[in-house]
């Protein structure tokens, strides 16, 4: 225990030294009544810096991409009733991904609890499905060891957010402060090591393999086991995809990795999956919108090895054969030494297979039809990468433009792509760029949106302007919701029921009322010109607007009920 039971403090004051205790610098939040009072304390503290944002979803999405960009614990905080109902989208787009955080929320006082008082709401119960564990605290006394409990669960075992709810009463009564060094709870003992035999038999079933696949998640960036996923990889010398969550995790840039797999994956991503005789899935979790459908692809006999650090997500969705539960950096340690002490090498049967993968890595399935009249969105996102030097934080939205930044910026590094895989939430770019800037300063961040999201969350310009945050923002504005429009393209007969974007503002004066940058992008030969003008700009917010060819899809294809090798790799497959 820390020793410093002096003088009663109260609940607010806690709060803030818990946060300083556990070394958070940055707190994204809105005030409400329920806490003012531990606003009050943020005001009389130094040790941390609140950000004060336009809407309680942008908190939790910036406290998000902070995590997700720097492996630290996201922080916000939010009021009762409204301002916690703003937050559940946030906290279900985290708990999707698996990403740390902590919430803290205010609650009327607990004799008003129940008693359907303003801005009262059941915040506990509202968030149970959506977060890794809730707590409520009735007693100040129980404060310091909740907020250590809070932080604990968020950023061990599989990594999720954490709320907790304080009313006010709470925070204004007082006790002796004392903050845990270290939480023990008996119903929560997470296994980091994998089983020893297991990961031998994994050894051997790889060693073997003629056809070998690995497939890896976004457990492999949660658990900062980049590197270990790289020396494994160039050890063995097999073919390697990462999800839409994993990408950075294995280097984008090198010849063995084949691309993303799934719905919008390469198709020989896709094809290496559904026809590989060995398959070792790495903190993934044999996703829908990865495997397509799970009977097609259980058609093809495959020995599988699955290394999870969640027990609930092994043989899920797929029945897996060599099952390996812990921490994924722990297990990839422990399979590099037994594959280093081992005498066999790989089979030279993969040579065969590499010559098929290249056979279908030759259908160049991203090629897409240049213009020199209409900005075709995949180009401006090429130009991004090369005026980046591929060594941006990207953050997207949710739509096409999510999958073509995911197709056409191949990431060399992991925490450098930042999107909302699980829950496909729209709005999240610009709040996640503000975290990442506020994560990482001075780095160069880049936020690809479409016209639909970047308006769902377009007040935090207003954010921006406040705390100095310069992300380039990149809209590919096609006028149309694109990926609605491409699903009733395909299956509703073209009938575009509410996908076009009538009256659209004027961007670039919007950017220039909130104190930035505004720029309109109507011809290919400025892309590149644009692009180089805004990153020289690096103390500015600049917002592109990018006018691109509203009849361009997303391809290849998956459709939805179909196998991974059912691919359409364009419009000529319909």
């Amino acid at each position: 225990m820390s020793n410093d039971a002096a003088a009663p403090i109260t609940g607010a004051e806690i709060v803030v030294r818990c946060l300083a205790e556990e070394g958070v610098k940055h707190v994204f939040g809105y005030p409400g009544g329920a806490v003012l009072y531990i606003y009050d304390a943020i005001f009389k503290q130094d040790k941390f810096q609140h950000i004060l944002v336009r809407h309680e979803q942008a908190a939790v999405h910036a406290a998000d991409a902070y995590s997700r960009s720097s492996n630290e614990v996201g922080v916000c905080l939010v009021t009762s009733g409204p301002g916690v109902t703003n937050a559940v989208t946030g906290l279900s787009t985290a708990y999707m991904d698996s990403i740390p955080m902590v919430v803290i929320s205010g609650q009327v006082p607990t004799n008003a609890i129940g008693q359907d008082a303003f801005q009262e709401c059941d915040t506990v119960g509202i968030t149970r499905p959506v977060v890794k564990h809730n707590f409520l605290v009735k007693d100040v006394k129980d404060l310091a060891e909740t907020i250590k409990k809070a932080f604990y669960i968020a950023r061990t075992g599989r990594p999720g957010p954490v709320l907790v709810d304080i009313p006010k009463d709470v925070s204004m009564h007082k006790a002796a402060y004392s903050y845990p060094k270290e939480i023990e709870m008996r119903s929560y003992r997470p296994v980091d090591k994998g089983h020893a035999g297991q990961i031998r038999k994994a050894v051997q079933l790889l060693l073997a393999a003629e056809r070998p696949m690995i497939y890896t998640g976004g457990g492999v960036i949660l658990a900062n086991a980049s590197n270990e996923l790289n020396k494994l990889v160039d050890k063995l010398g097999f073919p390697v995809t990462n999800t839409l969550m994993g990408l950075g995790a294995y280097r984008g840039s090198d010849k063995k990795f084949v691309g993303m797999p799934g719905m919008h994956g390469t198709y020989e991503a896709n094809m290496a999956m559904q026809h590989c005789d060995v398959l070792i899935a790495i903190g993934a979790r044999f996703d829908d919108r990865v495997i397509g459908n799970p009977k097609h692809f259980a058609t093809n006999p495959r020995k599988i090895i699955h290394i999870d650090i969640d027990p609930s997500s092994i043989s899920k969705r797929v029945k897996v054969d060599i099952p390996i539960v812990g921490n994924v950096k722990d297990v990839l340690v422990e399979l590099l030494s037994q594959l280093d002490a081992a005498e066999q090498r790989p089979n030279p049967a993969v040579q065969k297979w590499w010559q098929q993968i290249e056979d279908w890595r030759g259908r160049e399935c991203l090629r897409y039809a240049t213009s020199d009249e209409l900005i075709k969105p995949q180009s401006v996102v090429e130009k991004l990468w090369e005026v980046t030097g591929g060594d941006a934080y990207v953050t997207s939205d949710v739509g096409q433009h999510q999958m073509w930044a995911a197709q056409y910026y191949p990431f060399d590094k992991p925490r450098r792509w930042i999107n909302s895989g699980g829950l496909g939430t729209m709005g999240v770019g610009l709040p996640y760029a503000m975290g990442v800037q506020m994560a990482n300063p001075g780095a160069t961040v880049a936020c690809i949106t479409g016209e639909g999201s970047i308006q769902m969350n377009i007040q935090e310009l207003a954010t921006c302007k406040q705390y100095h945050l310069t992300p380039k923002i990149i809209l590919l504005n096609n006028r149309f919701l694109g990926m609605v429009r491409q699903w009733q393209e395909l299956d509703y007969g073209g009938r575009y029921a509410e996908s076009y974007m009538d009256s659209l503002p004027d961007f670039e004066k919007l950017a220039e009322a909130y104190g930035h940058v505004g720029m309109r992008i109507e011809k290919p030969g400025d892309v590149e010109g644009a692009l180089r003008d805004a990153f020289a700009m690096k103390d500015r917010l600049v917002f592109m607007n990018f006018i691109t060819d509203r009849s361009e899809n997303v391809w290849p294809m998956v459709k939805t009920g179909k196998g991974l090798s059912e691919m359409l790799l364009g419009s000529e497959d319909l």
